[in-house]
């Protein structure tokens, strides 16, 4: 496996695309290994045998349709109702954005350059830098690897065998957490900077309820999503079907925007972002048969626990080493090469996995903002229009706010269990 992935990494450095890396390392296993290379063909197809995984491509079809049906620009009236008043109030905006927009699109790269697009101009425009603008575009969406219904959680618990059910209602609470967090960091960085708010008062609570009411299809939909799965009315592959049915209610017959135009010009873009995450689903199956079959799992673990079988210090050192594996390693692809690696190690020294997933897919969906290969980074910044350099330098204050967050995961796992164990108990 270590020749495996020298070459995974040796692939991606001269700018191979990310699922053929992974297929053409994978393969290099069974040329070094007595394995029979039909097992290659197999573990492709197998990889996509899976009805829990019907989820994601749902799930991208109901979140692109309902970007394309209203919801968005009423997303963005209610957000500018809520945070109006404060400092560097378009920043605060694409933090609101992302926590209601989190239950919509489940994706954080799209989130990011839906909102750089959407805000990007009109930041620049009242004079906030470019950097900036696109440093809390791009951070602000890490928020929708939480909350519900994150295609991260789906992959992990699909992975891990772990209830999706339950990383849904448990990625609630830290979705709301880092989501203060950042708006913090963005209120204390626009006061230095002289961002001055759109209007000197709260909104009064009509305009608040108007707003609320405008948007209250979309505000729906994660709820009804979370009853629908703990009562046990769907599953989330049946979940994800009714939430593209949902988008083409609402959008045809409630806000009647969704037009023929509109739904192809859906069905394209569902079909191109479908396409490169099942691609690297698939082609994972291949490197993950290498991994099980040289017992890295079990290896690792017994090299984690013979430095220390402290939990704390287990969930600090994992911690560091899924921030590094995010900085080069795609999001999608660290749950599914992972997962099989961690989960077993840190259940043995009395982590819930519940609780590891959501701490393990908010550090790791934060490498889309990290250099050298944050995919985010690179979008946002060319949609802003500045560079990736800028970003990061101005995305420090955010940087930090995520810090504390993950930190908070880490250590107070009841705070995180609350919601599932009060819906589902413990």
């Amino acid at each position: 496996m270590l020749t495996v992935v020298i070459v995974f990494f040796a692939l991606l450095i001269l700018g191979m695309p990310v699922a053929f890396a992974i297929g053409i390392s994978g393969a290099t296993f069974f040329f070094t290994n007595d394995v029979p290379y039909s097992i290659v063909v197999q573990k492709v197809v197998s990889g996509t045998q899976s009805f829990t995984l019907l989820a994601i491509p749902l799930f991208i079809f109901a979140g692109n349709l309902m970007n394309h049906t209203g919801i968005t620009s009423r997303m963005i009236k209610l957000s500018n109702v809520l945070v109006g008043h404060m400092h560097g109030h378009i920043g605060q905006v694409s933090i609101v954005m992302s926590t209601l927009m989190g239950g919509v699109s489940g994706s954080a790269n799209a989130d990011a350059a839906m909102e750089s697009r959407i805000l990007g101009p009109d930041m620049v425009k009242r004079g906030y830098s470019r950097g900036w603008g696109a440093a809390i575009n791009g951070l602000s969406s890490l928020i929708t690897a939480t909350i519900p219904p994150s295609m991260g959680l789906i992959i992990y618990g699909s992975v891990g065998e772990v209830s999706i059910g339950r990383l849904f209602v448990a990625g609630i609470v830290p979705g709301f957490i880092m989501a203060i967090a950042l708006m913090i960091a963005v209120d204390i960085s626009a006061k230095k900077r002289n961002y001055m708010p759109e209007r000197q008062e709260r909104a009064s609570l009509g305009e608040i309820v108007k707003a609320f009411v405008d948007c209250i299809w979309a505000l729906l939909f994660p709820v009804i999503l979370i009853v629908g799965i703990r009562f046990g009315l769907m599953t989330p592959s049946e979940a994800g079907a009714f939430a593209a049915f949902y988008a083409i209610i609402v959008g045809a017959f409630i806000h009647k925007e969704l037009t023929l135009k509109t739904f192809i010009q859906t069905l394209k873009e569902s079909v191109r972002d479908i396409g490169v995450i099942m691609l690297i689903v698939a082609i994972s199956g291949i490197f993950g048969y290498g991994i099980v079959y040289d017992s890295v799992p079990q290896t690792l673990a017994s090299l984690l626990i013979g430095i220390t079988s402290s939990k704390t210090i287990m969930l600090l050192l994992i911690i560091v080493f899924l921030i590094i594996a995010g900085m080069f390693v795609e999001t999608t692809v660290c749950a599914l090469l992972l997962t099989p690696i961690l989960l077993p190690i840190v259940t043995s020294v009395g982590v819930d996995p519940v609780h590891f997933g959501i701490l393990m897919m908010t550090v790791v969906t934060g490498g889309i903002m990290t250099p050298p290969v944050g995919i985010a980074l690179y979008t946002v910044s060319d949609i802003m229009g500045c560079t990736p350099e800028e970003t990061v330098k101005e995305a420090i204050p955010f940087y930090i706010a995520i810090l504390a967050v993950v930190l908070i995961i880490a250590f107070f796992p009841d705070l995180i269990l609350l919601l599932p164990n009060l819906v589902y108990g413990n």
